[in-house]
């Protein structure tokens, strides 16, 4: 099953802040790729690299540029679930909230 992403967002300390169709949000933390796959250590060294994060043209993946991206699937089985609520709350608040976290 493709869980649809909707929005992602960088945080602070190499975090994504992952919004799907269904009203998860997910957090993902990239800093274990960097060991484990050698393309995402240009993320580590490039901060706006890492921050020009973007949703994939169809929503089933997260994309940097042509050599690094994330798949849907990826993202919302290995991150860490949100649990405050989407609905009634301003996408913005809830990015910062993670951010000083």
């Amino acid at each position: 099953m493709f869980h649809k992403i909707v929005s992602v967002h960088a945080l602070a300390d190499y975090r994504l802040c992952v919004v799907f169709s269904e009203g998860v949000t997910i957090i993902y933390n990239i800093k274990p790729l960097f060991a484990k796959w050698p393309a995402f250590k240009a993320l580590e060294d490039d901060i706006k690299l890492f921050y020009s994060v973007k949703v994939d043209k169809d929503g089933f993946g997260i994309v940097w540029n042509d050599n690094l991206d994330l798949s849907c699937n990826e993202i919302f089985e290995n991150g860490k679930r949100n649990h405050t609520p989407l609905y009634g709350h301003h996408q913005k608040t809830i990015r910062e909230d993670h951010a000083r976290a």
